[in-house]
């Protein structure tokens, strides 16, 4: 079945209202679609504190696609093909590093940070260095927030920008750093685990330590709202239609917390100094934001979580979760790391379980796509506009 093809069966096979069929959760053929797909858009690759001095930097990759995300002498962050000009080597291995020359461990070809070459031995007479730089790749800073794309015209962010920099503005994400990390690798279908993480009809089943803090959990309590909120200021915006219209898709969507919990912890105490002006004037709120099909954001009053998604193979995904802390904060003085990761990690663990279970059942040939129920829309936007691009591109086809 050629890739085309394999579109159009997905495509066609599709029912509004329901999941995606079969295939396109097992599919070799639609993966490389869905490569394709997901390159050509922005996707988060980092915040500004890992490069914060010149000579920094920090590797981040989608598929077969790897970038190399450094900060100039001359303080510019600029992104680039993590490809040697000479023999196509991959530069950097690591994912982070300093130095002030990027150097190609398989014949060491050096480049500036800038992406320019340095030097390269042994070349022959007429070889021009200008012409064999590091190809450059589309790179933006949004709050603090590091995007880059894989293709050289990446959809337009005249909404999703300004929406996602008054989230990260609120609560001073540019002048957060980061606090720790984790890394879970899910043996699912990469559309699995991103439908799992836009509903929350699972939450009172499998989240009860997620349940008992976010009224997100109780039914029918995903409301927008673009009436600004008059602690914060902030609106809720969505953009998330069903077609592809040029623009990067975006979603910021204000929650509260239960009553008793200032924060997302287990005792609902604040687990970190305040973060901005939205941490002092709205405890008890959170923010969930989102910006293209893989990166997802929340922020509560003391600490920021990053979700970024990637994409393995047809069945496998890596969920990195990220958190974020002010920058002055010390870690044993002001946070302790294990209760500042306690529900994220509890929750991306079951969320591993779920989520696999949920593909064992897809591989069945008894699986047939069952109807979103009302707690779900979210997840049905995210396919609707999913099945929406596949479309678009078996039309360029």
């Amino acid at each position: 079945m050629s890739g085309r093809s394999a579109l159009a069966d997905i495509i066609g096979a599709y029912r509004p209202g329901h999941g995606l069929p079969r295939d396109a959760y097992l599919s070799a053929e639609v993966f490389a679609a869905d490569m394709e797909l997901l390159t050509r858009r922005w996707t988060f690759a980092g915040h500004v504190s890992e490069i914060a001095a010149p000579g920094d930097w920090i590797t981040a990759e989608l598929g077969d696609e790897s970038a190399i995300v450094a900060r100039g002498v001359d303080g510019e962050a600029r992104a680039l093909a993590n490809v040697c000009r000479h023999r196509g080597s991959r530069i950097c291995d690591a994912l982070k590093g300093h130095g002030s020359v990027l150097t190609c461990p398989y014949h060491a070809w050096t480049y500036h940070l800038d992406g320019r070459l340095r030097g390269a031995r042994e070349m022959p007479e007429g070889f021009d260095p200008s012409t064999h730089g590091l190809k450059p790749l589309p790179i933006t800073i949004i709050g603090g927030l590091i995007f880059i794309a894989f293709a050289g015209d990446p959809p337009a962010l005249d909404l999703a920008a300004p929406a996602l920099a008054a989230m990260a503005r609120l609560y001073d994400w540019p002048g957060a750093r980061i606090a720790l990390r984790r890394t879970y690798e899910v043996a699912a279908n990469w559309k699995l685990v991103l439908e799992n993480y836009h509903e929350c009809y699972h939450c009172g089943p499998a989240h009860p330590e997620f349940s008992r803090l976010h009224a997100l959990a109780a039914p029918r309590a995903r409301v927008l709202s673009d009436h600004a909120d008059p602690l914060t200021g902030l609106a809720d915006i969505e953009a998330w239609g069903p077609a592809p219209d040029g623009t990067e898709l975006v979603r910021v969507m204000r929650s509260r917390l239960l009553p008793g919990f200032k924060t997302g912890s287990e005792n609902g105490a604040p687990l970190a100094p305040s973060m901005g002006e939205g941490g002092t004037r709205a405890p008890g709120q959170c923010v969930f934001a989102e910006l293209g099909f893989l990166s997802a954001f929340l922020a509560y009053p003391d600490h920021g979580v990053i979700y970024r998604f990637a994409p393995l193979s047809p069945l496998a995904t890596r969920m990195e979760v990220i958190w974020l802390v002010a920058g002055a904060a010390r870690e044993g003085v002001d946070y302790d790391p294990a209760r500042l990761a306690w529900l994220w990690e509890v929750t991306s663990l079951a969320d591993k379980t779920i989520i696999e279970r949920n593909q064992a059942g897809v591989k069945s040939r008894a699986y047939e796509p069952g109807p979103f129920s009302l707690m779900e829309p979210g997840a049905r936007q995210y396919v609707e506009r999913y099945v929406g691009e596949l479309a678009a591109m078996a039309s360029d086809g």
